[in-house]
């Protein structure tokens, strides 16, 4: 083997014995309450935004939104956010991690809700809308929420500003 083969082969080695890092599986270890990213139970719907993975998880026994911040590794507390009588799911999260915009059904009613960090206040955007709605995003500063609305026999996206008010797109 010619000198020139040899750097080609050890090049190429040590270019693929550098991406063997990607991808990996992170551990996230579990709070002093015993407390985690994952569980036994059901999580499933996770968005991420800079520091903050927003997920569903039934490991109370109802399906309800949870929080974990990847920086401080622990689960958030959302007071006043889940309910054992409402069924949450598709979250979405701003960057800050201040709003959280979902999906809540009560009743056989599903809604778009979003929920206020700061304030503790989960508020319907989609209170008078007679209509199928599901799948909300949230916009990185959190002044809009988008998702889909099943009015007139098909799916359409629907776009309205946080204070729940419909935004007229051209």
């Amino acid at each position: 083997m010619n000198h020139s083969k040899l750097l080609l082969l050890t090049i190429t080695f040590g270019l693929l014995g550098g991406c063997g890092g990607y991808p990996r599986l992170l551990n996230f270890p579990f709070d002093t309450g015993g407390r985690s990213l994952n569980s036994p139970a059901l999580e499933v719907y996770p968005q991420i935004s800079s520091q903050f993975i927003v997920f569903v998880s039934d490991r109370n026994g109802s399906q309800d939104i949870y929080l974990y911040d990847a920086q401080e590794r622990r689960l958030l507390d959302l007071p006043t956010l889940n309910s054992f009588d409402e069924v949450a799911a598709n979250p979405s999260i701003t960057e800050d991690g201040r709003y959280i915009a979902f999906t809540l059904s009560r009743q056989g009613r599903s809604d778009i809700y979003i929920y206020d960090r700061t304030t503790i206040v989960k508020r319907n955007l989609t209170t008078n809308l007679q209509a199928q709605v599901r799948n909300p995003v949230i916009s990185a500063d959190g002044s809009k929420v988008a998702f889909e609305i099943a009015a007139n026999g098909q799916w359409d996206i629907a776009v309205y500003n946080r204070s729940g008010q419909p935004i007229n797109l051209p």
